[in-house]
């Protein structure tokens, strides 16, 4: 978009002085967290250490959202902020993945938020005359759980005009989609018997989940090219002299546009499941014990702006889509947001022992410090132009 961005490499400077002072703290609360990961909804150390640290910075710290108990949201604002100034959210991941630990750099993340949060206080008050209102979240239960969710539901982004994160990877990017994403957790009941003695008066439920696996596979030819379906069994019987009463599946079903997948794709493959327990004489239960993840509508106002900051701070840029999928999403598609990567370790890939090691390792230090300064940037220039704030907004209902 043809936007203002030439205020942006000042303003990375301006930021930059602030960032010496507090750059230790934010690589002590990465390492921190690094060394005590919590998964999802259990992130009771990380969330005590962040609301902390914010409270110590001058934020009011409003702990536990949504009844999710490791939540949070801080608030500061400038004196002069009244109703028409822009507010800006970032948000903060800070759990784990479960055996692995940080393998997706959520500690980093957690830094990085907190790290904008504060040096956008600290360039406002040493610089007076920018009206503001700076809202930090903190968001738990990212891996598998979706808890942006029930933040959303429970009036979070009430207010907020716009909403900022970062995300370490391979590469740094500033626009892109994830994928939207449902979880299914299937269960197939048929009924036992002996499997020698008497199959013939069993009913195998581990068959039914086999058949549905199957006709997925055939049905994957005619999804577009997008869409992934993939599953584990959690359950396929206690013992092989045993026809299976029981088996248990769960699946992840995803694709770029977020309609295509809930009401095309996802029925289908229900109907996989359903089919199965007609061909099999089982009966199936399938229930979505998660809430969906949509697809990220990133903001073009907002990449431009880290686009600018992340060129200034000497980061190249690269427009790779991003994978996976992310309920920052779902912010997305309330208020304008964008959800940009920055490079971690060239090649990395979440999810793996290397990345963890990665996300506690040399490279940590700068990709907190770079992740920080990119995101106050962004807001910053926003604050300082408040015309910003309805160009992303007119982007967001033209999308």
């Amino acid at each position: 978009m043809n936007i203002r961005t030439d205020h942006v490499p000042a303003i990375v400077d301006e930021l930059g002085a602030h960032l010496p002072a507090r750059l230790p703290l934010l690589v002590d609360v990465a390492a921190d967290l690094h060394a005590n990961p919590e998964i999802r909804f259990t992130e009771v150390h990380a969330a005590a250490r962040l609301t902390s640290e914010l409270e110590s910075a001058g934020f009011a710290v409003e702990r536990g959202f949504a009844g999710l108990d490791t939540a949070f949201v801080g608030r500061w604002s400038t004196p002069d902020a009244g109703d028409e100034t822009p507010t800006i959210a970032v948000f903060c991941e800070y759990d784990a993945l479960e055996g692995i630990g940080h393998a997706c750099g959520h500690n980093i993340i957690a830094a990085s938020g907190l790290g904008a949060g504060i040096l956008l206080k600290d360039a406002l008050t040493a610089t007076p005359g920018t009206p503001a209102h700076l809202v930090v979240i903190g968001s738990p239960g990212e891996e598998g759980a979706a808890g942006k969710v029930p933040m959303i539901e429970g009036g979070v982004l009430n207010g907020i005009d716009l909403a900022i994160m970062v995300h370490p990877a391979a590469t740094n990017t500033v626009g892109g989609s994830t994928l939207s994403r449902v979880a299914l957790d299937v269960t197939f009941t048929g009924r036992a018997s002996h499997a020698a003695a008497s199959p013939e008066l069993g009913i195998n439920a581990l068959d039914a989940s086999t058949l549905s696996l199957t006709a997925i596979g055939l049905l994957r030819q005619q999804l577009t090219d997008d869409a992934r379906v993939h599953a584990i069994v959690t359950d396929g019987g206690q013992a092989p002299n045993i026809i299976p009463e029981r088996a248990a599946l769960r699946i992840f079903v995803r694709a770029n546009e977020r309609d295509h997948l809930l009401e095309n794709i996802v029925p289908r493959v229900r109907a996989c499941f359903e089919g199965a327990a007609l061909a099999t004489g089982s009966s199936v239960l399938i229930e979505e014990n998660t809430p969906a993840y949509y697809s990220l509508i990133s903001n073009p106002v907002l990449a431009d702006l880290a686009h600018s900051a992340y060129e200034r701070i000497g980061r190249p840029v690269t427009e790779e889509p991003i994978t996976g999928s992310t309920d920052m999403g779902n912010v997305s598609h309330v208020v304008p947001s964008i959800h940009p990567m920055i490079q971690l370790i060239p090649g990395g890939v979440t999810h793996t022992r290397e990345f963890a090691e990665a996300a506690d390792g040399p490279n940590a230090s700068a990709t907190i410090a770079d992740g920080a300064r990119m995101l106050a940037a962004t807001a910053l220039a926003v604050f300082r132009e408040p015309s910003l704030a309805a160009e992303a907004k007119h982007a967001f209902d033209a999308r």
